[in-house]
């Protein structure tokens, strides 16, 4: 199944050979995170592992531990929301961050200024993560978490959805709905194949204008 999902998703891997190799399992979070360094994003947002520092004058640290969820900073789809970010400081925003994963995204919101943040997503485990990662950046009296069956819809200043085009597709009618009139929404985790689909979801109510791409993955953004 592995296989063929790769054949059909993967740019040449119809005819590719595919090798199998058995590997020991290994806590695979921390295998990718022990070379980790500080990374910039736009001109003072930094995202920092949690026992390393960042001595750049005028920095904005996020340090950061994932945990068992998706968003370090590390992937196109969360670097270009976070450099999104420090250009728009949502100063005094109330912000939802749909699909949270490690919090990343909310933590970084409420230190570039946001009044309050609400982090939904569907994994038990991203809620562990992102309570530990707010605690460990002093925000944890700002961000409430909740998986969606919980989730209360409010108005926001902000919407961030880093997820798939999919589901930001199936979301669009949820989202819209919570958006402040003038409030911004920023969507990313699709490819630039996906622009004009997930685009369409969204109108037209909301424009919305895509990033330059990174490694073909594109970040949307608009006004209501």
């Amino acid at each position: 199944a592995v296989e063929q999902a790769l054949r059909q998703l993967v740019p040449g891997a119809a005819s590719a050979l595919i090798q199998r190799e058995t590997v020991d399992d290994q806590d695979w979070v921390r295998v990718c995170l022990k070379d980790a360094v500080p990374m910039q994003f736009g001109e003072q947002l930094w995202v920092c592992p949690r026992e390393q520092s960042v001595e750049a004058d005028g920095a904005i640290v996020v340090k950061l531990d994932p945990g068992l969820a998706f968003g370090t900073g590390t992937h196109p789809t969360t670097a270009l929301c976070l450099r999104w970010l420090d250009a728009h400081r949502p100063t005094n925003a109330r912000v939802l961050d749909f699909g949270c994963g490690s919090g990343i995204l909310a933590i970084a919101a409420l230190k570039l200024g946001a009044a309050q943040a609400v982090g939904v997503d569907i994994d038990p485990q991203a809620m562990i993560a992102a309570r530990s990662n707010a605690e460990e950046n002093g925000v944890a009296d700002q961000l409430a978490l909740a998986l969606p069956a919980d989730h209360t819809e409010g108005q926001f200043d902000l919407i961030l959805a880093n997820i798939l085009a999919g589901p930001l597709i199936e979301l669009a009618p949820l989202l819209k709905r919570q958006l402040k009139p003038g409030a911004h929404i920023v969507l990313s985790g699709l490819l630039q194949r996906q622009v004009d689909e997930v685009s369409a979801a969204y109108a037209p109510e909301i424009i919305l204008q895509a990033s330059a791409p990174q490694d073909d993955w594109v970040c949307l953004s608009g006004q209501a």
